[in-house]
């Protein structure tokens, strides 16, 4: 039930989302209770004045930061200064062009030395956004003034309007944080009104599984560092992710089990996974033990540390292998299929999460044997022992 007039508990105890008023006497105090997207709730006061005929909205900062009785008195020093002809806000409040300044200033020092971040920010900034509003002083800034700024870049420069809409909701939030404004006009507030994303599902480019051998081959065959080729073929023969694969370590191998545990922070699914190694997938790890061993990674670059993020699809773009790296899980996933291998077993080898959380909740074996030989043909048939 809403209270006719604030009072200290109620503040404390409020759980329920939305604005409260102060009630007659107010001064136009009021706090917004909203939830955050960790699941807590945010309180925040705001005030409402006239100030030159005009309604505008102050910001007093967040609860419990500034206690209800800090909120009544500024609210009133406020409406001292609005009934003398002034404005409470001289001084303080910002252009969108000065807000920005500050917020640029606060990320420098979280950009690497020699990044693009800051370049790329104002650029943006002053093509699409400065022209608009630059000068305009931000708590006057409205969710149309957001709109007419990426709506017409929205269809044909998609990536680039999301970028705008991060950073300009970024420099909206430091003004909320500052009290400057109660509400992010870049925020949900325009979801629905920006056009639709239509969503293609990407389809990562593959082999079919038959083909898999001969690239291999071409992998093993081919010049350059040999940590980049080994990667691959280890990636290919255990259908792991890139990622796994580049970060994994010589603590991560099990050879007197034949298994690779590959740790939760690895995985995508942030659960730890164990693989069944097989015979050629041991003789791409012995091979591997001659790279140099100082950073403990199993497949280190040519200066050491970790492999590139790109690397194992510029081999195959040079090797013309006619697929991506992550088309080799598609590949195992037809094969399997086409091998009457059951579809548990399939998707366990590839380490996706259950969806059905019924399914989920019953499954209790990641069905590591049923695996381990499945891996043993697979790679049977896409590294064959050369006939004598």
């Amino acid at each position: 039930m809403r209270p006719k007039r604030l009072s200290a508990t109620f503040v404390k105890t409020v759980k329920r989302p939305g604005r409260y008023g102060d009630g007659r006497g107010g001064h136009g105090l009021s706090l917004l209770v909203k939830p955050t997207k960790s699941g807590r709730l945010s309180k925040t006061w705001a005030q409402r004045l006239r100030i030159n005929g005009k309604q505008v909205n102050i910001g007093l900062g967040p609860y419990p930061v500034v206690t209800l009785e800090e909120a009544r008195q500024a609210v009133l020093a406020n409406r001292r200064v609005t009934y003398q002809g002034g404005d409470p806000r001289n001084g303080d409040v910002q252009t969108f062009a000065e807000a920005a300044e500050h917020v640029v200033r606060l990320r420098r020092a979280s950009w690497r030395p020699g990044s693009k971040s800051e370049a790329q920010w104002r650029a943006s900034l002053e093509t699409y956004v400065f022209p608009l509003i630059g000068d305009k002083p931000t708590d006057e800034i409205t969710t149309a003034d957001i709109l007419a700024i990426l709506t017409p870049i929205w269809n044909e420069k998609r990536v680039t309007a999301q970028r705008l809409r991060s950073r300009i909701s970024a420099i909206m939030k430091w003004c909320i944080g500052r009290g400057h404004r109660t509400d992010n006009p870049a925020g949900d507030a325009i979801t629905g009104a920006l056009p639709q994303e239509r969503r293609h599902k990407r389809h990562y480019r593959a082999l079919h599984h038959a083909d898999v051998a001969e690239a291999l081959a071409r992998v093993r065959a081919a010049e350059g560092w040999p940590g980049i080729r080994l990667a691959l073929q280890f990636k290919v023969l255990t259908a792991a992710r890139t990622a796994e694969v580049r970060k994994a370590t010589w603590y991560e191998i099990d050879r007197a089990s034949r298994v690779w545990n590959i740790p939760a922070a690895h995985m995508k699914s942030g659960r730890g996974h164990r693989v069944p190694l097989s015979t050629r997938a041991l003789e791409v790890l012995r091979e591997a033990r001659a790279l140099p061993p100082e950073s403990g990674l199993i497949f280190p670059s040519s200066r050491g540390g970790m492999t590139g993020r790109n690397s194992l699809t510029s081999l195959a773009h040079r090797l013309r292998l006619g697929c991506v790296p992550h088309g080799f899980r598609s590949s195992f996933r037809d094969w399997t299929a086409d091998s009457g291998v059951s579809r548990e077993v399939a998707e366990a080898a590839l380490a996706h999460v259950v969806q059905d959380p019924v399914e989920a909740a019953y499954r209790r074996t990641d069905l590591f044997e049923l695996r381990r030989t499945v891996m043993q043909d697979w790679a049977d048939y896409v590294m064959p022992k050369p006939t004598e």
